[in-house]
């Protein structure tokens, strides 16, 4: 998921239990609810995959990532999502659009190696319980050729510490930067009554594990946030000038011809 903006912090649980929040998630985020998933998110995430034949969208929740990619022309062969939580994927199958639902853990995903030509992680990593296993299986499902995107909250200017403050002491706006480089795990109020683990790491923590098991980083976007998303703004140009989201699209080159 997306984060809303700078929040407080508390004792962290061992996850989040998102069948207990599947019932918000769909209100606050699916079906067109977030003009960010609308409007960026998925167009980014579809795009990335365009052309992909098998593909497979790792931590679904209720599948409108998914849906979006099956319904993608030319169609592709197949459009598989995966969540551990049965509440999200009942969610996902009652709406269809024509992907498929499993019930599985990105860490330990049920498919054989090079599965897939296209893999999507699309804001999930921060959120699983062991997010370099979740790497791993990305990397070990993904076919020669094949792409794989990475979405995460843009680890600079939205971890934890990081947002936009409005001193009306001094006077003054700036966005506040906090501690980068400490990998740290955080729970945020995302909402009122809603709080959501979030597994903090640098760009060194995506890239140089993906690298190490045979891909290829070749491109990485960090989008200007879609000026609807920021219509409450207290500070319009300078939150135009700091990314949400930070998208990496990786490789696995196919073999050289003999």
């Amino acid at each position: 998921m997306s984060r809303t903006g700078a929040a407080g912090t508390g004792p962290v649980p061992p996850g989040t239990d998102w069948d207990e929040l599947a019932g918000w998630w769909r209100r606050t985020f699916a079906n067109g609810a977030d003009l960010e998933y609308e409007l960026q998110i998925l167009p980014l995430a579809a795009a990335g995959l365009a052309g992909c034949r098998r593909l497979l969208d790792v931590g679904t929740g209720e599948g409108q990532l998914a849906r979006r990619l099956a319904a993608a022309e030319p169609s592709p062969e197949l459009v598989v999502g995966i969540d551990p939580y049965p509440r999200q994927l009942h969610n996902a199958v009652a709406q269809s659009g024509g992907a498929r639902y499993l019930q599985a853990a990105g860490e330990a995903l049920p498919f054989a190696g090079a599965s897939f030509d296209g893999v999507v992680c699309c804001l999930v990593i921060e959120h699983a319980d062991d997010p370099d296993a979740v790497l791993s299986e990305l990397a070990r499902v993904l076919a020669p050729g094949g792409r794989l995107l990475l979405l995460v909250n843009h680890p600079v200017v939205q971890g934890p510490g990081s947002g936009l403050v409005d001193d009306t002491v001094l006077g003054e706006r700036y966005w506040r930067i906090g501690p980068y480089l400490p990998r740290q795990v955080v729970v945020e109020e995302v909402d009122p009554g809603v709080p959501v683990r979030f597994a903090h790491r640098p760009l060194s923590g995506y890239v140089n594990p993906l690298c190490e098991a045979g891909l290829v980083l070749t491109r990485l976007e960090e989008p200007v946030p879609p000026l609807d998303f920021l219509a409450d703004s207290v500070d319009l140009d300078l939150e135009l000038a700091m990314p949400r989201l930070c998208l990496m699209v990786f490789e696995r080159r196919a073999p050289m011809a003999q």
